[in-house]
């Protein structure tokens, strides 16, 4: 039997955790190459011709455009405003994950399956970018918790809300659809003598399923190029990396990793151990077999040459295995020891989380920073401050987006077009290329280095203004990247 609901209080205060470590920070990073490339080429004052830029530059169904474009109708399109949609999902999926975790065993495992959600870095992160993945992760958990209501009971309502649930998931992104198949499929088999109700409800998720179908196939994997040049280990190796340190915690090396994984693997371990009880194992199997289709199932596609298994795209995946988690840790037979090591873990994820605030090596690269750095040069020609004719700048591909974002209207040099210039600004991540202090052009001579949170700065300046072609300033970038050239 379930126990009885407890206080209110420990979900309120989770939701006010989670709410402290997404909303006050939104604006301490400078966005990235995703976040700015939304404002700078995907939204326009017309809805439609928004749209019309997600069907031709993006991967993701339209609902979290549609969304951040009235949202930056109002409230324009500064960082905080446009990661502002994210961070209140962040918060939302909290209470979320605590219906989940009680309408799975009861109280102990709502209270881990909340707390564990709301401090997670990978969890947070999202919560923090100006991209689809907070409301995937908020939109696969209501699809989650309507199909453990329907899964009891499935009267026409829950069928109702898991189908709405579950739409909206699938018009958030489109890996939603390895965890809603085997919904679909359970609720099928389940329910075998309530078809005729059942069916309408997986008939609607297929239906939305089928008409975003021209779409995916217009927008035909616009910038993925990045996955398949990750290799496939790395990537699968990085999925448990991402969960217990967050998508920045590479840096942070594989001890940490290890130091956060013990208090989770001791409380899997010791769960098991002292055993779960009949009903304990069944719900466990359940969001242990919706976890695993999120992960294996985008995995075994790879093999058929759908490779578009980034750890990133399972982040709604993660959710289940969450509540696994607390399933096991928080068993009835772990008593305060299960409670004592969830806490452990949730700690271990608190530290991290406060740690990115803390640390610029676990953030967004600070192409802000770098931005000031350039309008506070002089320009060789002009004598004052700011990106104006007379100066080009060439950066890393992932920093294009950026760049244009902080410092409008810069724009992308046409290949194999030359400008007239007395500055040339070139900026990217270690590792250099050999001789990056070489001028890229003739007449010109290095006047600074500078290192902006790991973005290097070279200027090169010429006492008169010469032509400098589009080829010669690729080839003579200072990284190993690919590099784009822009302009004012």
């Amino acid at each position: 039997m379930r126990e009885k609901l407890t206080p209110w209080w420990p979900l309120a205060a989770l939701t006010l955790l989670a709410a402290a470590l997404r909303f006050p920070t939104l604006g301490l990073q400078s966005f990235w190459y995703d976040e700015a490339f939304t404002p700078v080429h995907v939204l326009h004052a017309s809805l439609w011709a928004t749209l019309r830029g997600v069907s031709r530059t993006e991967n993701s169904p339209p609902l979290w455009y549609l969304l951040v474009w009235a949202d930056s109708r109002v409230f324009g399109s500064g960082e905080v405003a446009l990661r502002s949609l994210s961070a209140l999902a962040g918060v939302l999926t909290v209470p979320v994950a605590w219906a989940i975790g009680r309408e799975l065993v009861g109280p102990r495992v709502a209270i881990a399956t909340a707390a564990l959600v709301a401090v997670n870095p990978l969890f947070v992160w999202y919560s923090q970018e100006a991209r689809v993945y907070a409301l995937f992760v908020f939109t696969a958990a209501l699809a989650v918790l309507f199909f453990l209501h329907a899964l009891h009971r499935a009267t026409p309502r829950r069928l109702a809300a898991f189908a709405a649930s579950g739409a909206l998931a699938l018009l958030t992104h489109y890996f939603a659809v390895f965890l809603l198949i085997p919904m679909c499929v359970w609720l099928l088999l389940r329910h075998r003598a309530q078809w005729r109700a059942v069916i309408p409800a997986v008939a609607s998720v297929a239906a939305v399923g089928l008409a975003l179908v021209p779409l995916i196939a217009a927008q035909g994997g616009h910038g993925t190029q990045w996955i398949g040049r990750w290799a496939l280990l790395a990537r699968v190796e990085a999925i448990p990396q991402y969960y217990l340190t967050g998508e920045s915690g590479a840096p942070l090396g594989h001890g940490v990793e290890l130091l956060v994984a013990l208090p989770i693997l001791a409380g899997l371990l010791f769960g098991l151990w002292r055993g779960l009880t009949r009903f304990e194992e069944r719900r466990a199997s359940i969001v242990l077999v919706l976890g695993a289709c999120g992960v294996v199932i985008p995995l075994a596609l790879v093999a058929f040459g759908l490779d578009y298994l980034a750890p990133r795209n399972l982040v709604a995946a993660m959710i289940p295995l969450t509540a696994l988690l607390a399933v096991v840790i928080v068993a009835e037979r772990t008593g305060r020891v299960g409670l004592a090591l969830a806490g452990l873990v949730a700690l271990a994820f608190l530290a991290i989380s406060i740690d990115v605030d803390l640390s610029p090596r676990l953030q967004r690269g600070d192409w802000r920073g770098l931005a000031a750095a350039l309008r506070s040069t002089r320009s060789a020609t002009t004598g004052h401050g700011g990106l104006g004719a007379g100066r080009v700048l060439s950066t890393v591909e992932l920093g294009a987006a950026p760049l244009e974002y902080y410092l409008p209207p810069l724009h992308n040099l046409a290949q194999g077009a030359s400008v007239v210039v007395s500055e040339i600004d070139e900026t990217g991540y270690a590792p250099l290329r050999p001789g990056a202090e070489e001028p890229p052009a003739p007449g010109f001579r290095l006047v600074q280095r500078r290192d902006i949170d790991g973005i290097v700065l070279y200027r090169f300046v010429s006492p008169t203004p010469r032509a400098v072609s589009e080829a010669a300033l690729r080839s003579g970038a200072i990284t190993q990247e690919h590099p784009e050239v822009l302009v004012p």
